[in-house]
């Protein structure tokens, strides 16, 4: 009798991502669909953190309640718009990789690895809280973790603390009334 071959497993579909944005709020899908448009307007091949952020920031009003100080937001918007007017040019072609977190490497289409790694961070930090969706400050909180991608690039440019900002995004979440 002959042993059977052996198995070899064969890597894991990468995630499509309908099935990411089935776990989404409602209003994350609308950050989500507002990053899309904002890296198709910029002609960028994927949706990037500072995307995300850009979006997130122009839509969420929990998220823009959690800077330290009201004119925060608006110098982070600003740093963005300037950047999606062309004084981002430097990352205009090029993909996003931080590296800065480990990375289960699950290539999306039209997403770039940070940002699938912040989405898919959002959706575990929305399941530990045993919410059944994911929202902008789970988000945020997602990207101010990395501290290597554009968003908290972003971020720091324009002044922002990103560890205070964790820890109130931590203290907002924990106040939220999450569905």
């Amino acid at each position: 009798m002959r042993n059977p071959p052996p198995r070899v497993p064969h890597p894991a579909a990468p995630p499509r991502i309908d099935e990411l944005e089935a776990q989404l709020s409602p209003e994350l899908m609308s950050v989500v669909a507002g990053a899309r448009r904002r890296a198709h307007r910029g002609a960028d091949a994927q949706i990037d953190t500072a995307h995300l952020l850009h979006s997130l920031l122009e839509t969420d009003p929990e998220v823009r309640a959690v800077f330290d100080s009201e004119p925060q937001p608006a110098r982070v918007l600003g740093y963005l718009v300037q950047r999606s007017i062309g004084y981002g040019l430097r990352w205009q072609g090029t993909v996003e990789d931080s590296g800065a977190l480990p990375v289960v490497r699950r290539e999306v289409p039209g997403w770039s690895p940070p940002a699938v790694t912040a989405m898919a961070a959002a959706l575990n930090r929305a399941a530990l809280r045993g919410a059944p969706r994911a929202r902008g400050l789970d988000l945020l909180a997602a990207l101010a973790a990395d501290g290597s991608c554009r968003a908290v690039e972003v971020l720091e440019r324009a002044g922002v603390d990103t560890l205070s900002l964790s820890d109130r995004v931590s203290a907002a979440s924990r106040q939220v009334s999450w569905e």
